[in-house]
């Protein structure tokens, strides 16, 4: 892609979503030119607003000034429209492009909304619940990766010889996931349990293009731990319910 056209690109985020982390690295790894624009997502911005009237959310992308929102539909955009540039993010098989789309599909739909049920969790039941159902989604993607890494006769990334859809549709959430085990005391990726996985994470972290556009486990961590103060600080002052 030419200089002109990568300054077509610009995408609407916030640092720590690892939904915009999804986008940032499918353009780091596509070797594409953007511009980023922080959001403050409690004073939207007008441009926010008026490119995901819908959602209202983060990540948008702006390709010269029109928008498309959503992360993974994102990624199939850039795929798309920027099919010269490599790497191919989807494969090219109509059967591997559905499996991808399955598996990029169940770790929003199954390992995320059960990861995020065990913060969510008001009892130490509901917890254990979603802790179970959290490590049973892990241990599905561990077969899957198995099985990509069978088919391809190369070991390593979902998408077989290198990183792909679902690897990134996974990706966004490994900072995330690792900056919640100070506070939920669950190693949800552990090497003896899934060592595939755990490797894939390590490859994962490695990546220039995740380097690129990760955000420090850290600054993580710290805002995990003010927002569960700010929890407890509010449920210690709720007014009692009526009986």
């Amino acid at each position: 892609m030419d200089a002109a056209g990568a300054r077509e690109l610009k995408v609407l985020g916030a640092w720590a979503s690892p939904f915009v982390l999804r986008v940032r690295v499918a353009l780091h790894l596509k070797g594409l030119d953007y511009e980023y624009v922080e959001e403050d997502l409690t004073n939207k911005s007008e441009l926010l607003l008026a490119s995901n009237p819908v959602h209202e959310k983060v990540p948008v992308l702006l390709h010269a000034g029109k928008p498309v929102c959503e992360s993974m539909l994102i990624v199939e955009y850039l795929d798309e429209a920027f099919a010269g540039a490599s790497p191919p993010l989807l494969p090219a098989d109509p059967h591997g492009r559905a499996a991808a789309r399955f598996w990029a599909a169940y770790v929003d739909g199954e390992l995320l909304s059960s990861w995020l049920a065990i913060h969510a969790a008001g009892t130490e039941d509901d917890k254990a619940a979603a802790v179970a159902r959290t490590l049973a989604a892990v241990d599905a993607l561990e077969g899957a990766l198995a099985d990509a890494e069978q088919r391809s006769g190369c070991e390593g990334w979902f998408g077989g010889e290198g990183v792909g859809f679902v690897d990134l549709a996974l990706g966004g959430f490994v900072p995330a996931i690792q900056a919640s085990e100070p506070t939920t005391g669950l190693r949800i990726v552990d090497p003896a349990r899934t060592p595939r996985l755990a490797a894939w994470v390590d490859r994962f972290r490695a990546l220039h293009a995740a380097r690129a556009a990760m955000p420090p486990i850290d600054r993580l961590v710290e805002m995990g731990k003010k927002r569960l103060t700010e929890a407890h600080a509010a449920a210690a002052g709720a007014p009692e319910a009526s009986k």
